[in-house]
């Protein structure tokens, strides 16, 4: 019997030990020392700066300029003024069977063609000064035209001058002498006063030839 009880006495204490877990502990609140301690520690930490990208300049797009017309040599022992002839550029408004003309010094200018394979005068003595054909045709909203009419002996212009930002870009003579009807632009990159100076004396020569006896344009 005292064995008996003595079993269940070791039982009953096996059991009360083996009892399950204890529930988790909430974690505790952070003590005041503990509080005060970690603003400070942050303080004393540096910031790391966050790393940005600085954006590289984007360069300014640049016109590159195309090269000079290539000019014919001088013909020796030239006359001292050449005809250039050519179709009018107003077909509509001028008289049919007729060419325009005009009288150049060859010593001055070439006839040649421009970039886009048109007839053209290119000064001898002044890079990128060069008379061509042209006609009316549409503007970028960044250039402005100031008109003023040119009257010569036997013909009349409308002359354009396009400005682009304040400067001088080109000029065009549009007229004729009541029987054709044509326009011309005169380019210019330097020395745009002298440039239009000799290309005026050009231009004012204009006049209407029948188209038989026009010259050949080379």
């Amino acid at each position: 019997m005292f064995r008996r009880v003595l079993c269940l006495l070791l039982l009953s204490l096996i059991a009360a030990s083996c009892g399950a877990p204890a529930a988790t502990q909430e974690p505790s609140a952070p003590t005041a020392e503990q509080a005060t301690l970690e603003p400070t520690l942050q303080a004393l930490i540096p910031d790391t700066p966050t790393p940005t990208q600085t954006p590289l300049p984007t360069p300014s797009p640049t016109e590159t300029p195309l090269p000079p017309l290539e000019l014919p040599t001088e013909i020796p022992s030239a006359p001292a003024l050449l005809a250039w002839d050519g179709v009018p550029t107003y077909l509509g408004d001028s008289q049919p069977g007729y060419a325009f003309r005009v009288l150049y010094d060859p010593a001055t200018w070439a006839l040649t063609q421009d970039q886009f394979g048109f007839p053209a005068l290119g000064h001898r003595a002044i890079p990128y000064c060069v008379i061509s054909v042209t006609s009316g045709r549409g503007l970028p909203p960044n250039i402005s035209v100031e008109h003023e009419t040119l009257y010569a002996k036997t013909v009349t212009f409308d002359v354009g001058a396009a400005y682009e930002n304040g400067v001088k870009k080109f000029v065009t003579y549009t007229g004729g002498d009541g029987i054709i009807f044509t326009a011309f632009q005169v380019s210019f990159e330097e020395q745009a006063d002298q440039c239009l100076a000799d290309a005026e004396t050009v231009l004012t020569t204009l006049r209407s030839v029948p188209s038989f006896q026009a010259t050949p344009t080379p």
